[in-house]
Formats: C-alpha cells, structure tokens, sequence
C-alpha cells in the first residue's frame, strides 16, 4: 500500500521552512509564466463566449427571415386566392336574378379586394421586417468575421508563448508538487489559502529592515529572534504571511 503523509516521518520546524520557501520559489516562477501570458487566456476565453453568441444571434435572425419569407408567401397565396374568387363573383354577376344577388356578390368583391389591400400591407410590412434583419444579419457577420480573426491571432500569440514556456512550466510543476508532497497537509492547506488571499502571491516571506516583507509592518526584536531561531512556525500579525530569516532566503535562492 502506498504511504500517505500521515505516515511519513515528521520533519523538523526549519525543514517545514525551507521546504516552504522552496514551494513558494517555484510557485513565483510558475506566477511569472503567467504573468507572461498576461490577460490572453481571459481574451480568447472572452471571443469565444462573444463567438458563440453572434452565431446564435445570426442563427435567430436567419430563422426570423426564414419564417417572414414563408408569410409573405401565405400573403401572396391568399391574394391569388382573393382574386380567384373576385373573377368567380364577377362571373356569377352576369347570371344574377334580381338586384339583391348582384347587391350580395358586390359586397363579397368588395370584401376579397379589402382582404388583397390588407395582404399587401402586410407584405409590406413583412418585407421591411426583412431588410432590417438582413443589415443586423450583414453587421453580424462582419463582426463575427473580426472577432474570429482576432481569436485567430490572440489563440496563435498564445500558442507561441505556452510553446515557449511549457517544458520549463511542466518541469516547475513537477518540482512543486515534489515539495507539496514532504509537507504536512494543514501546512499546506494554510500555504496556498495565505497565497489566493495575497496580491503578489507571496505566502513566505523574510524580515526586510525589521519590518514584515510582505505587508511591511514592523517586526518587534523578540519576534525576530523567534523566526530566527526555527522553533515553530510564525506568521505576520497583520497579513498573516509565514516568516523566515535572510539565512533560509539566501540560501534557498536559485
């Protein structure tokens, strides 16, 4: 069965330090190849989301065409419908007894000829829909064309610099998880919740002119002396950062 940390030997205190200072070396370097790639990732993640979104849009907009075309068809097919039964009427007037049934047959003229009015003001109506769709469709487009370029060349600066990092980031990877593994879990834990909360995500750091590295209050003499001396583990009153002395520093540096 493969050991776990609980049953690994205790390491001392100032091998816990120098083990964190170790871990928080690497993990600045691993910070700085991040850095390097600065905001990119967040772009392209960014362009893809806004792609995705123009092509739902134009793909609605395509389907509201699709449906506005299919009623100017119904419009026109009921205007061909109207003016069968206009000329159906009109022939039926020539046959007519009285004057009550032409009366009759005039006002259902009357009626498919308003019905072919209102179909055509509905085609109208249809059509203009239409060409508004069709511009927001061409400036939909020409956006997506853009923003697929710009995703084109943000993926491929990308590309080039985690091909320029990514031997170099997998090696520091794996000599972090190295590091990770000697350390007991609760200090580990208190490790990486002390660097999310830090702006630079440093979470070890030594006395610089009697004063804290990382939030640069002042250290008191006797607490100073207790860091130096490597008998427990102290952290900052005021960030809360783990302190090491210039000695665990100066060696530790690569």
């Amino acid at each position: 069965m493969e050991k776990t940390k609980a049953h690994e030997p205790e390491i001392s205190v100032e091998e816990r330090l120098r083990a964190l200072f170790s871990l928080q070396l690497v993990d600045s370097e691993i910070d700085k190849i991040k850095t390097l790639r600065g905001e990119l990732p967040l772009e392209v993640q960014d362009l893809e989301d806004e792609i995705v979104g123009l092509e739902t849009r134009l793909g609605n907009l395509r389907d509201e065409v699709a449906i506005l075309d299919k009623s100017v068809s119904k419009k026109n097919n009921e205007i061909v419908e109207a003016q069968g039964l206009i000329k159906k009427y009109e022939d039926q007037q020539k046959n007519v007894r009285n004057n009550r049934e032409f009366d009759s047959l005039s006002k259902e003229i009357e009626y498919q000829n308003l019905e072919i009015e209102l179909c055509n003001k509905k085609i109208r109506e249809f059509n203009a829909q239409i060409d508004d769709k069709k511009i927001l469709i061409a400036e939909s487009e020409a956006t997506l064309n853009d923003r697929t370029s710009d995703l084109d060349n943000k993926k491929s600066e990308l590309e080039e610099i985690i091909s320029d990092t990514q031997k170099e980031e997998e090696g520091l990877y794996k000599k972090s998880d190295k590091i990770q593994h000697i350390i007991e879990e609760r200090l580990l834990t208190a490790y990486k919740r002390i660097r999310s909360n830090a702006r630079n995500g440093l979470a070890v750091v030594s006395i610089q002119r009697d004063a804290c590295g990382g939030c640069f209050n002042q250290i008191p003499p006797q607490r100073q002396l207790d860091i130096k001396s490597r008998k427990k583990i102290i952290v900052c009153e005021y960030c809360g950062r783990i302190l090491v002395d210039d000695e665990i520093i100066q060696e530790g540096k690569i």
